[in-house]
């Protein structure tokens, strides 16, 4: 596997770090891709969506006019489909969109997700992602001198509030911890930042 550099939060090149052959070196499988991030966005769906059919729209009870002699299409009710202030064929009710599926394949993309963005060389690898105070300023200064420009995921080994806090402001931007990695938080981010110890812990959790 390529070795890429590290840099610090200064964007100074601190030394080198090799990408493990097992998570970063698949031959990424697009169909895995797929069907990962078509149930990720399958699964965060609110599923809230709710319209009334004929049958719950209040009124429409009698027929609007006779059958016929009067030339017009006949009708039975005013909350038929067709009509204004009618209900809606088969209207859509609350419904859960999520499923489940198989951790083998749910695994494969991950890596594949990763690979794809090393062979894409959109890997940064920085010592150590922390500040001491809350600055969305000097987050933007860092992304920067790292290289960073448009999406980009910011991944950490634990939740680092002033990380979190500094990053969620500037639009594009995510952050994440090593553990939680999701493939479309991946494929849908330009760049993918992580910090040394957190590329440690994916290196050791998903190979």
């Amino acid at each position: 596997m390529p070795t890429i550099k590290v840099f610090n939060m200064a964007g100074q090149v601190t030394g080198e770090v090799e990408l493990s052959e097992a998570v970063f070196g698949v031959t990424p499988n697009t169909q895995a891709i797929h069907e990962s991030v078509k149930n990720h966005l399958a699964n965060v769906r609110q599923g809230t969506q709710s319209a009334l059919t004929r049958a719950e729209v209040s009124g429409g009870g009698g027929k609007p006019y006779r059958q016929k002699g009067t030339g017009r299409a006949r009708q039975g009710s005013t909350r038929a489909v067709q009509w204004t202030h009618g209900g809606v064929a088969f209207a859509p009710k609350p419904r859960d969109y999520s499923y489940t599926i198989n951790k083998k394949l749910k695994r494969l993309a991950l890596k594949s997700a990763l690979s794809q963005k090393a062979i894409d060389n959109a890997i940064v690898v920085v010592d150590n992602i922390d500040m001491d105070s809350i600055k969305t300023q000097d987050f933007a200064k860092f992304l920067s001198a790292v290289g960073v420009t448009g999406k980009a995921l910011v991944v950490t080994p634990e939740v680092r509030e002033t990380i979190v806090k500094s990053a969620r402001n500037l639009p594009g931007i995510q952050t994440t911890i090593a553990t939680i990695l999701n493939v479309y938080d991946v494929m849908n981010a330009k760049t993918f930042v992580v910090d040394k110890a957190a590329l440690q812990t994916i290196e050791e959790v998903y190979a």
